[in-house]
């Protein structure tokens, strides 16, 4: 796995949001700001066992439920939501500014992700499927979602 797409702690790796079109590279800020759109959010990426694209989306699906939502549930509802929509059952995510988890993930389906002050994290776990799972830590107390 690469080092962008496993980081932890203050190996942290930014995620352009929509309003920012230019590529990400090695070399960038570890934090992103951008002044060319009201809306756009400080993103950065903690930890992530997930491929980029789907990182990506991960961000902008959840800068969309910001932007609809006021209330940590309702985010995270609307990102769950969203991921088993498009990419099948079952998806858990987290949303708030201090939490604590312990998490079994499908490989290749996580990421811990903050939208300005907010984490978020994101993880795919079907309980039935005999994929290869990694275990994980985080500290940071939060809304939880597992409908």
């Amino acid at each position: 796995m690469s080092d962008d797409r496993k980081r932890a702690g203050s190996g942290a790796m930014v995620v352009p949001t929509p309003s920012d079109d230019r590529k990400h590279s090695p070399s960038d800020d570890r934090k992103h700001s951008s002044a060319s759109s009201a809306s756009a959010k400080k993103v950065i990426i903690k930890s992530a066992d997930m491929k980029e694209d789907l990182q990506r989306e991960a961000v902008d699906i959840a800068i969309a439920a910001f932007d609809k939502h006021n209330v940590e549930k309702d985010v995270a509802e609307a990102i769950k939501k969203e991921f088993d929509r498009k990419h099948g059952p079952t998806w858990h995510c987290i949303v708030g500014k201090n939490f604590g988890s312990y998490v079994t993930h499908e490989t290749n389906h996580f990421v811990y992700f903050y939208l300005d002050t907010k984490a978020n994290l994101l993880f795919l776990n079907r309980s039935s499927s005999s994929a290869i799972r990694s275990s994980v830590h985080f500290c940071g107390v939060g809304t939880s979602l597992w409908k």
